[in-house]
């Protein structure tokens, strides 16, 4: 019954996706609003399906149906409850399955607030665009990824669970979803710029539409992001938190077009300038979201954060290569009027820094993408098994990081249009001064390593500057107001949330990036031989070796180390990391245990367990300013929830009932009407 449930509400996915694409088809074509309003309602049809395909494997999940094949894999009776409604997305068809729920709704939420613009053509194309990505998505798990697949023969009695390293940390249960939020969120801005370049209304109309959405997206994707590095942080237990993998890389290169395009919307709706770009990346950031999906779900690469090897490649890569003709075609077309009015009129101006912003992401997102993509394809071609890693990657990333770094502490600075020396001295002098200082303090008493030290400079030249442009605007809205300064400070950043939400995601950025920095120049690794009572002391900390704990449940065994930590004779606790072995995996699984703290973190493993002498070989890890990484994200995610904000001014209008603003539009070219 649950697999004929599914079945159905693939199937009623399937029709509702075509038919709703038909009719907003014919209803363009004919300038037919009712036709239109029919093909909305589909949207709504498409939901429900994904709703009950989705509802109809949680209940297979959660009630143990071992005759669906996906949950004979991926589940078993002994999996604690939160793993078994994890399972969803632990392998390739459900994590398909959870795609298509999070585009339904996007594509309902986009259906719903436009719901008074349908006679807009844009509109109308926008959702044709969204239910077609849609369609393909039903119809290839119908044909090619079906979760509901029954077992050959009799159901087992019970299943193989899913992979350890996915039922052995709380974060699976965040860290995938909030990755498909982004990812399948930049379907939303995709849709719309094509629909811009058929309808030829190419300016800046489309952005208003989609600047929330394409917020949502990237915050989601941030997340989704940071909470996998902390997910390979405390559990796959190498005390690293980014390896530059294929799959890692997958997520973070749309994350980079997504970052270009969200800095340089702001030129294109001030100036009217980056039109080509803006599509372009917008296009671009849609395209790596398939490739991502890819490289992740089709068995290419090995990747510890991958699924097993599938016969959907091929689907996916037709699907990309359908998208990136249609993309290139559709600029092509419109080439000779994507010309924009505006241009730039001084090299010193946050136009032209903006510019130089994007051309540093997307550098940076090609160095990244050739990493990646290079390998497979020497393999592809020639049979050569090729391997790109850290240091192709640190060697190529930081000067450009140290680029981006210097960029966001003067961009945000400098005036429109030009900057005269005045105004950069009273601007970026303080700044500069104090990031200087900083370097001079880091080259002296901490490090000589370039990178470090200019990283630590530039973070402080952007976190001066953007407590000085603060302090002015809450001190001039203070005088203005008569208000106390906290009064003053919220008004000042509820009356300009993109601007204050911007400041707030930088801080998190320059967070992480003292972190990353740090790393590459503190800290200390070292494997000892430890008998019981020994103790060993590394970069200041004391670890004892107390003796081991055997825990057994249904889901695993677990063998633990207690480790006492002191520090200058004082204790820090003791701390237990384990290696568990699951009972349908010939492989053991280690859990680190981490003390997290401001400055630094001890990262304690279990390298080998004790011997038939009693020794034991414990892994050591002193990491500098780890707790900074996810202190940043938190901070990004935060200034996303602000940026998302409306203004007060809007708010008050919108409550008083007053007209609002009308969203920018372009003339619409004859016979693209509804």
């Amino acid at each position: 019954m649950r697999a004929a449930l599914g079945i159905l509400g693939i199937a009623l996915g399937v029709g509702a996706s075509a038919v709703g694409v038909l009719l907003l088809a014919l209803g363009i074509a004919r300038k037919d609003v009712e036709l239109v309003r029919a093909g909305r309602r589909c949207v709504f049809v498409v939901l429900a399906a994904a709703v009950i395909a989705v509802g109809a494997m949680e209940w297979a999940l959660l009630t143990h149906d071992f005759s669906i094949k996906y949950v004979a894999d991926n589940n078993a009776r002994s999996t604690p409850v939160l793993f078994t409604i994890t399972g969803l997305w632990a392998a390739l068809e459900g994590s398909i399955l959870l795609w298509v729920l999070i585009l339904a709704g996007y594509i309902a939420f986009t259906a719903r607030r436009f719901r008074s613009r349908l006679e807009d053509p844009m509109v109308a194309w926008a959702l044709l665009v969204a239910l077609s990505v849609a369609l393909f998505f039903f119809v290839f798990m119908a044909v090619a990824a079906n979760p509901f697949k029954l077992v050959d023969g009799t159901a087992p009695i019970d299943g193989r669970g899913p992979n350890p390293l996915l039922q052995n940390h709380p974060l699976m249960a965040f860290h995938p979803p909030m990755l498909y939020l982004g990812y399948v969120g930049f379907t939303i801005p995709f849709a719309f710029a094509v629909a811009a370049l058929i309808t030829g209304r190419f300016g800046e109309g489309w952005l208003a539409d989609t600047r929330r959405t394409t917020l949502v997206a990237w915050g989601f994707l941030t997340v989704g992001i940071i909470l996998g590095a902390w997910w390979s942080y405390e559990v796959l237990g190498w005390g690293g938190y980014w390896g530059w993998d294929p799959v890692e890389n997958a997520s973070l290169l749309p994350w980079l077009t997504g970052t270009a395009f969200i800095h340089s919307v702001i030129v294109q709706e001030r100036r009217g300038m980056l039109r080509v770009w803006n599509l372009s990346l917008v296009l671009a950031t849609f395209c790596l979201t398939i490739l991502g999906t890819f490289l992740t779900r089709s068995g290419v690469v090995n990747s510890v954060h991958a699924f097993t090897q599938s016969s959907i490649g091929p689907w996916l890569l037709t699907f990309l290569g359908v998208v990136v003709v249609i993309c290139l075609a559709l600029i092509a077309w419109r080439a000779d009027k994507l010309h924009a009015p505006g241009r730039i009129d001084s090299p010193v101006s946050r136009e032209a820094a903006f510019l130089a912003n994007n051309l540093l992401f997307t550098g940076l997102a090609f160095v990244v993408l050739l990493g990646t993509v290079f390998p497979l394809v020497a393999e592809a071609v020639r049979g050569n098994q090729l391997s790109v890693g850290e240091p192709y990657f640190a060697r190529m990333t930081t000067p450009i990081g140290l680029g981006l770094l210097f960029l966001m502490a003067v961009a945000p600075a400098l005036p429109w249009r030009a900057a005269s020396g005045d105004v950069l001295r009273r601007r970026l002098l303080v700044p500069a001064y104090s990031g200087a200082v900083v370097m001079l303090v880091t080259l002296v008493f901490l490090t000589r390593t370039l990178a470090t030290v200019l990283a630590f400079g530039l973070a402080t030249f952007a976190i001066v500057a953007i407590f000085r442009e603060t302090t002015l605007a809450v001190r001039s809205r203070r005088t203005a107001d008569h208000a106390g300064w906290l009064k003053a400070f919220t008004g000042t950043v509820r009356g300009n949330p993109r601007r204050y939400g911007g400041f707030l995601v930088h801080i998190g950025v320059v967070c992480i990036a003292v972190a990353l920095a740090s790393a590459g120049s503190f800290g200390a690794r070292q494997e000892v031989r430890l008998r019981r009572g020994d103790s060993v002391v590394v970069s200041g900390y004391k670890v004892k070796y107390v003796g081991t704990r055997t825990e057994r449940s249904a889901q695993k065994t677990s063998v633990s180390a207690d480790l006492a930590l002191s520090k200058g004779g004082k204790s820090l606790g003791t701390y237990a990391p384990a290696v568990s072995t699951f009972p349908n995996s010939n492989s053991a699984i280690g859990t680190p245990s981490v003390r997290t703290g401001l400055l630094e973190d001890v990262y304690l493993t279990i390298v080998s367990s004790p011997n038939a002498t009693g020794r034991i070989t414990v892994g050591i890890a002193v990491n500098s300013m780890t707790l900074w990484i996810w202190l940043g994200g938190g901070l990004m995610a935060l200034g996303t929830i602000v940026a998302i904000g409306p203004t007060v001014r809007r708010r008050l209008q919108v409550r008083a009932g007053a007209p609002q603003p009308p969203v920018p539009t372009e003339p619409v070219p004859e016979g693209a009407g509804v």
